[in-house]
């Protein structure tokens, strides 16, 4: 192939003298045209050396700038042969990384292979100082046949070990799960254990997905969001020395979950901190009487039933007495009230009464439409079922009208009053990230109307009620307040709160509901001693809107809201003895 090329540039024999001319004129056309074409050919040869060179250097580019910015873009998909990664990382869901794995190297032995195994474990101890090398003696000298000394090795101890030269150690190539959030999403990210097996939270959850999939898992959770949930949890936990708390943030179009944080939380990277307690997510585990909250529920249900109308007027001035038990309010009122007027002043016999006019089935079919008597549906393990009476008595259904006889999870919560402000449509929560356009099934089951109200409700328990120290400047924030009493052996427990505060926002227009509960708050000198949610939960809440609000688009708004014109029509609604208005009670 190259000889011929060659021959191709070699010089031709010329015409020397005494040849005869006109055999020299042929050989010298001859030669013009054996030039001609040798030039014909150099040139053809040097252009397809020429073509060849520049398709090699366009095949370059194209390797480097297109096939080379995919393998970049799916780098965790061609990783799992080399690296011997064998599970894929998870995302927020703008990206951040909240779970990853890195190549690791373990140690293990084959002590029958050791000779001297004092002196082995003297040097192994010298690389690996917090080994006990008298421990590490007598481990190597048992009967086992296969020992592992340490995990996850780093480069450095990997070199020092194999530079010890002791026959019967060896090396293991293995995966380490980093999370580089640590404690910030520890109850809904979890841990993998030794053995890089899930063991909680979305790590468990999807244990057969997250090995065979090589793209990243991308969760609803806002990290920013989650950020500014946990640290004012944080905060209102060390303020009022409360034992934990629980938060979330959901979007009430979708069901997606931004936020959810459970103090007190754990390190996933130290699995010795994943104790039971804190591992224990409060926000899908705990099931609690949530108190007054319940009563967004109650009032919810009569409405929408027509058992009741904002005209309704009940009688509070008296405590209900039903065997040896009493319904009573904190600090009673002296007339009758209507419906919201009930819900402003949170008062627990107007809401009791109300379910008897409700009934008891009326009122189970309304909670069971609302999620409310099943176990909460997430993409966690980690998931309780309510506790609810049975049988279901009428002193059970007066209770439960406002919180008490009847144990959810913050969960169920978020998911129930969603509906209560989203028009009436039920969303299953979520913690997977929805794409746009992504059909979200739905469920109607509620009134548009009563979930207009229903908002127009809860934006005058902030304005005027129990929920004033949640309001945002701005953000037309609707919610209500819980303080429930815990239950113990013997009964309630007067001195162990239980302080909730759900709200949404914008109430004209909602998008997302917040919860904040904290657990046996304690009350302090800014709260002049009140442990209740509207000195604990409520600020609470309030702060995290306000900064919540920018980073989710949501600016705040400059015109005035039309509280004045919905507390006319709310006026107007009630008979003509109780325009006067009624004060705020503290009972929440």
């Amino acid at each position: 192939m190259i000889r011929p090329l060659l021959n191709l540039f070699k010089p031709r024999p010329t015409l020397y003298q005494g040849e005869d001319e006109s055999a020299g004129m042929v050989h010298l056309d001859g030669a013009r045209k054996r030039a001609i074409e040798i030039g014909r050919t150099r040139l053809i040869v040097t252009g397809a050396m020429f073509t060849l060179a520049f398709c090699v250097i366009a095949g370059r580019m194209v390797d480097v700038t297109v096939i080379k910015s995919v393998t970049v873009q799916h780098s965790r998909q061609s990783k799992s042969n080399e690296l011997g990664i064998e599970r894929a990382d998870v995302v927020d869901r703008n990206g951040v990384l909240l779970a990853t794995s890195l190549p690791s190297v373990s140690l293990y032995a084959h002590p029958h292979e050791i000779g001297d195994k004092k002196e082995a474990a003297q040097k192994i101890a010298r690389v690996l100082p917090d080994i006990n090398a008298n421990d590490l003696q007598s481990r190597l000298q048992g009967d086992r046949a296969f020992l592992y000394l340490r995990r996850n090795l780093t480069p450095r101890q990997e070199y020092e070990i194999n530079a010890l030269g002791i026959p019967g150690l060896y090396f293991e190539k293995a995966e380490k799960r980093i999370y580089p959030q640590s404690e910030l999403t520890a109850h809904v990210v979890g841990l993998t254990d030794l053995d890089n097996k899930g063991i909680a939270g979305i790590e468990k959850a999807f244990e057969n997905e997250l090995k065979a999939r090589r793209d990243p898992l991308r969760l609803s959770l806002d990290i920013r969001v989650q950020t500014v949930l946990r640290n004012e949890l944080a905060k209102t936990v060390a303020d009022f020395h409360a034992i934990g708390a629980t938060g979330m943030v959901m979007d009430v179009r979708t069901g997606e979950l931004l936020g959810m944080v459970s103090l007190p939380d754990f390190n996933p990277n130290n699995l010795a901190s994943a104790t039971p307690e804190a591992m224990f997510n409060r926000a899908t585990s705990g099931v609690y009487e949530m108190g007054s909250t319940f009563k967004l529920y109650n009032t919810a249900a009569a409405l929408d039933a027509g058992t009741s109308t904002l005209s309704s007027t009940y009688d509070v001035t008296h405590k209900i007495k039903v065997g040896r038990f009493e319904i009573y309010d904190y600090e009673p009122e002296h007339h009758p009230m209507n419906v919201a007027e009930i819900l402003k002043v949170s008062s627990n016999i107007g809401s009791a009464r109300m379910a008897l006019d409700l009934g008891i089935d009326n009122q189970k079919a309304f909670l069971s439409r609302m999620g409310l008597m099943r176990p909460a549906s997430i993409e966690l393990p980690e998931i309780s079922a309510p506790l609810v009476p049975n049988p279901w008595r009428e002193i059970n259904s007066m209770t439960i009208a406002y919180g008490h006889g009847m144990a959810v999870s913050p969960l169920h919560m978020m998911t129930g009053v969603s509906t209560l402000v989203n028009g009436g449509n039920f969303h299953s929560a979520t913690l997977l990230r929805h794409d746009d356009g992504q059909s979200i099934p739905s469920q109607r089951v509620l009134k548009p109307e009563t979930s207009k109200i229903m908002r127009d409700l809860m934006r005058m328990v902030v304005v005027e009620g129990t929920g004033k120290k949640a309001d945002v400047p701005g953000y037309d924030v609707g919610g209500k307040t819980g303080t429930a009493e815990k239950n113990g052996a013997g009964g309630y427990r007067h001195k162990s709160l239980l302080s909730s505060f759900i709200a949404t926002f914008p109430v004209s227009d909602p998008k997302y509901v917040v919860l904040a509960m904290i657990d046996e708050p304690q009350g302090n000198k800014e709260s002049y001693g009140f442990a209740t949610a509207g000195w604990t939960a409520a600020p609470a809440v309030g702060r995290v809107i306000a900064q919540i609000g920018p980073l989710l688009g949501l600016m705040p708004s400059a015109i005035p809201e039309p509280a004045a014109k919905e507390k006319a029509r709310l006026a107007q609604d009630a008979p003509p003895q109780q325009k006067k208005g009624v004060s705020l009670a503290k009972a929440e």
